[in-house]
């Protein structure tokens, strides 16, 4: 080959090579492929801010599924296949007055109280226990179609979570399902719905694996408000290393109190919410 059309060839493979470059990139560009700079998605929802009113001390053996205040004593219910347990909790000392422990091969989630009766969730066995106050009798099962993680009640319905955006309401009396209403925020799925509270006509949810508690109107299931405890997160990180996600809303209608805390937390807090 002679030296001349060596260097033809090599021009026009570069040549070729850019063409195809620019008609590849441009092709991606308007295919939306390109890589751009993320755009912040900021949240409509209101911030809703806290202030901490009392330290109260928690069991750091205690992996928080359920938090309750019911006729001024406080209940909680622990997870983990052969640590889940229902208790009532001394809320100054963070010890146990009483303790119900489940059968080796359940999961213990949520809890909730209504007419001195006790519902409480299980994880992945589809199966809710109830039992009588003031004893921990059981008297009564019923099977759960989905997984279970949080529970609440308004006083009329209990409302169960289970770890998607949806909010299941069912009968006290037979636990057959009501309705099911999906939770948004902003219009989209607010994910991992846990621990729920019912407080003054709302339903306050942690959100796992985030610092966010939700609040959410049950008629519709729209996100108004949020709130960030990231910074008692920290803090109990900072205590004792093992301490895992956010978990546990409790609310005291007498005397208006809120309480929350955490899986393994050493610490549990009364806070009060801005207006």
């Amino acid at each position: 080959m002679k030296k001349g059309t060596k260097g033809i060839l090599i021009i026009v493979l570069l040549v070729v090579i850019g063409l195809i470059y620019y008609f590849y990139t441009t092709q991606e560009k308007e295919a939306g492929v390109i890589d751009e700079p993320a755009q912040e998605v900021v949240s409509k929802v209101a911030q809703i801010s806290y202030a901490v009113k009392k330290t109260y001390p928690h069991d750091t053996g205690s992996y928080t599924q359920g938090l309750i205040i019911y006729k001024g004593d406080m209940y909680e219910g622990t997870g983990l296949n052969r640590s889940s347990r229902l208790m009532k909790i001394d809320l100054n000392t963070g010890k146990a007055q009483k303790t119900h422990a489940l059968d080796q091969e359940f999961f213990g989630e949520g809890i909730t109280i209504l007419n001195d009766t006790i519902y409480q969730l299980t994880w992945q066995n589809n199966v809710v226990f109830v039992y009588t106050l003031p004893d921990f009798k059981k008297v009564k099962e019923f099977k759960l179609n989905t997984e279970g993680w949080g529970i609440t009640t308004d006083g009329q319905q209990l409302m169960v979570s289970d770890g998607s955006n949806n909010l299941y309401f069912y009968d006290p009396a037979t636990f057959s399902l009501l309705k099911t209403i999906p939770v948004k925020e902003d219009s989209y799925p607010a994910q991992y719905l846990n621990e729920l509270e019912y407080i003054d006509g709302f339903i306050y949810a942690n959100q796992y694996t985030s610092p966010y508690i939700l609040k959410i109107d049950p008629k519709d299931g729209n996100v108004v408000g949020k709130i960030n405890v990231n910074e008692l997160w920290q803090r109990v990180r900072s205590i004792h290393p093992g301490v895992d996600v956010p978990n546990g809303i409790a609310y005291d209608e007498a005397t208006k109190k809120i309480y929350i805390t955490g899986k393994l937390w050493p610490e549990l807090y009364e806070i009060e919410l801005s207006k």
